[in-house]
């Protein structure tokens, strides 16, 4: 089966320019530009006026499965990806049973060879005593080890010192961290309940899970990768200050990276108001300021990746007083429209976007043969009408959980197609799930 795609304006590796994609089966086969003789194929696509992008690349979902299906699960987050240019995810281990053995591992990766429609891969989860494990890891399997330095949805954080050493100095592969001071958590939460017991008001959210917790905990990592000459990746940077532990440049000259989550270049503390437990998220959204400093942060090559933190709750449990509603919200099925927002505003150019979301992820874990448009490389691949006006609302999200933080937002892109490993997938709302994605691989 050969498709192509023909007058797309193709954004890849700095570049926009006019072109064609030819893929065959799995694999792009031929790129070319305006002016070039164009293959014969069984299906042309004419995508003109439109933008060709690598599929994205998320390192950071929370797809709830196994345990947690209620919240949402691998075939319908996939689902929900995918339907939103997102063509391969890297997914969390505080599941239930936390997939913190290989054994507990390789169960999640049997689910989604069944289920997913996008490309997969997990990480294997860091506790204070599972160091046997990591050290078993096949880096040509398994994209990374995710510890949480600071409590989070499912309680695994790892606080004794001797063991965050053994990891930093024994991992076979990236370790990504979440960072945020436990300590200093607890006595800001202690403060706000002495005020306002459990109804304590959703801006404060940022006053608990404050600057100062990000900063000291995004430091110790920092200081533990430099000790052991690790490779760290700091996820979902939310303040200014955090900024300058990271080095400014292009992100194959670091050890030491990061990057910023879609919520976090959007909202700011004022949304509380108005969203309360809906952007209640861990770190939490933070001051205009903060916004801003990450957005330059991605322009000027201090932070590596965008990503997600996909992480949804159903309706019922984001219902209610703050200390009773869990942290976390959806978003796969909308970074991408949302990201070109800013794109459209002049804020991050789509090249930028594209390096972002697409190109450094690929880069940062080795990724085999995807987020570029090459030949030679998988066609994952997303053709988005750049003026095509659309509104979030109930009946048009797929997430399970059924609601967005995005609802009543109208945005002026779509998404109209995605191809995963050159199956189209998603067409125009039509989803086809009659091929799985495929399990990642990693060149190391």
């Amino acid at each position: 089966m050969r498709t192509l795609i023909r007058d797309a304006q193709i954004v890849n590796e700095g570049e926009i320019f006019t072109g064609f994609v030819l893929v065959e089966d799995e694999l792009i086969v031929k790129v070319g530009r305006a002016g070039d003789e164009l293959p014969p194929a069984d299906k042309v696509i004419d995508a003109k006026g439109k933008f060709l992008l690598p599929g994205l690349i998320d390192d950071q979902v929370h797809f709830r499965e196994p345990g947690l299906t209620h919240k949402g699960d691998i075939q319908s987050e996939s689902t929900a990806a995918v339907a939103g240019g997102i063509t391969t995810f890297m997914e969390m281990p505080n599941t239930v049973p936390q997939a913190v053995t290989i054994e507990e591992l390789e169960k999640k990766y049997e689910i989604a060879s069944r289920t997913s429609l996008g490309n997969y891969s997990f990480y294997l989860g860091v506790t204070n005593s599972n160091i046997d494990e990591i050290r078993k890891i096949d880096p040509a399997r398994i994209c990374g080890v995710k510890i949480f330095m600071g409590s989070s949805t499912g309680d695994m954080v790892v606080d004794n010192d001797n063991s965050l050493d053994n990891v930093f100095h024994d991992a076979p592969v990236l370790i990504a961290t979440h960072c945020e001071d436990d300590d200093i958590i607890k006595a800001n939460q202690a403060k706000y309940e002495a005020e306002f017991g459990d109804d304590i008001p959703y801006k404060h959210h940022a006053d608990i899970r404050s600057h100062e917790a990000c900063y000291k905990s995004s430091s110790k990592a920092v200081n533990l990768a430099k000790k052991n000459g690790s490779q760290l990746h700091i996820m979902h940077l939310s303040t200014k200050k955090e900024l300058e532990l990271i080095e400014q440049g292009p992100m194959l000259n670091k050890k030491i990276t990061a990057e910023a989550c879609v919520h976090h270049l959007w909202f700011n503390r004022s949304d509380y108001d108005s969203k309360g437990a809906f952007i209640k998220w861990n770190p939490a959204v933070k001051d205009e300021e903060d916004r801003l400093a990450l957005l330059e942060a991605l322009n000027n090559d201090t932070l590596d990746i965008i990503a997600t933190d996909h992480a949804p709750h159903s309706l019922e449990e984001k219902t209610g007083v703050y200390t009773k509603t869990p942290s976390g919200g959806p978003l796969v099925q909308h970074s991408l429209t949302a990201l070109m927002e800013f794109h459209l505003d002049d804020v991050l150019p789509i090249t930028k976007m594209v390096e972002k979301a697409c190109h450094n992820p690929a880069r940062l874990f080795s990724v085999i043969n995807r987020g570029f448009i090459r030949e030679g490389y998988f066609a994952d691949l997303v053709l988005v009408n750049p003026d095509s006006p659309w509104t979030v609302d109930k009946t048009n999200i797929l997430y399970k959980c059924g609601w967005s933080p995005f609802e009543g937002y109208t945005f002026r892109t779509q998404v109209e197609k995605t191809f995963v490993n050159g199956h189209l997938a998603y067409d125009n709302g039509v989803i086809d799930a009659s091929k799985q994605g495929k399990r990642i691989s990693f060149d190391r």
